[in-house]
């Protein structure tokens, strides 16, 4: 069923993966005037029974565009996408706005920003906290940083997508606070696998671990549903193990480069890592305790 367009923006929406294919839907739905443009143009199928408009190329889907978004794996793809032979900004009119919501890390985002200012694009920093389901349902948060002048336009946007945004700062700050959340995550994850594996060590059932960790006040609800599904041997895709790896060393990068000291996430890499080695990419970050050692 297409979407009746009750809004005047007109969106670029590059990217319709496991995150940006539920995001894109939430502004169609919305009303807004949205152009999508993925490598794998099955994936749009979806979204074009919304009313989105397919664009064979980023240039063909940001001409005369207000706003250009960027939901992709990594900074490399976005810099291609954005800036390639057809990249986005060819086409993108000076003073548009440019929300980047992939995660990419610090030196990245600082390389695209440059590349913005030089094409007169108003630059927002936007990743965003949350997996599938919330962006299915419009439940992200927003960390998002950049000029004042686009933040109006910008939270239009982002209100269809989240529901809650956070103004950081200047355009870099969101991926620092997106690096320090998912660094937060990753050891959160490899916690719960510890827990589990030290329970079953000392021959305990975990079950009745996580059932005490549910009502104790050191639980918490994330840790909770990861130590069940780890149990349950459900690895369905969240948040897939690769992109928790790349984010965990672009986390470790960041500490590096001020002098910062991540141990806990140190020395999960290896572990998740040969988890990666042993096919579980694609599945949900949990999987590492599939592979864990006792």
């Amino acid at each position: 069923m297409k979407m009746k367009r009750t809004n005047d923006l007109t969106i670029a929406f590059l990217g319709a993966g496991r995150m940006g294919a539920p995001m894109a839907s939430r502004l169609i739905s919305n009303g807004f005037n949205v152009r999508v443009w993925n490598r794998s143009v099955e994936r749009l199928s979806g979204l074009v029974q919304l009313g989105g408009i397919v664009a064979s190329t980023p240039a063909e889907a940001a001409h005369g565009a207000d706003v250009v978004i960027t939901m992709l794996p990594d900074g490399p793809t976005v810099e291609t996408v954005i800036d390639g032979d057809d990249g986005a900004l060819k086409t993108l009119a000076r003073g548009a706005v440019w929300l980047q919501m992939s995660t990419i890390g610090i030196e990245w985002t600082e390389r695209l920003a440059a590349k913005a200012d030089e094409a007169q694009v108003l630059f927002v920093d936007a990743p965003v906290s949350g997996s599938v389901a919330p962006a299915t349902s419009g439940e992200l948060l927003i960390l998002a940083s950049g000029p004042a002048e686009a933040k109006s336009v910008a939270t239009r946007a982002f209100d269809s997508m989240g529901r809650h945004t956070f103004w950081m700062g200047p355009a870099g700050a969101g991926s620092k606070a997106k690096l320090v959340l998912n660094n937060w995550l990753v050891d959160l994850v490899e916690m719960v696998v510890e827990t589990l594996k030290f329970s079953e060590a000392l021959g305990l059932d975990p079950q009745l671990i996580v059932d005490v960790l549910a009502e104790a006040p050191i639980g918490s609800p994330y840790a909770v549903a990861k130590a069940r599904s780890m149990l349950e041997g459900d690895f369905s895709t969240n948040f897939a193990l690769k992109y928790a790896i790349k984010d965990a060393l672009l986390a470790l990068e960041a500490a590096k480069n001020v002098d910062g000291d991540l141990a806990l996430t140190a020395s999960l890499i290896p572990s998740w890592q040969r988890a990666l080695g042993n096919g579980a990419g694609d599945l949900d970050l949990s999987a590492v305790y599939h592979f864990a050692s006792a």
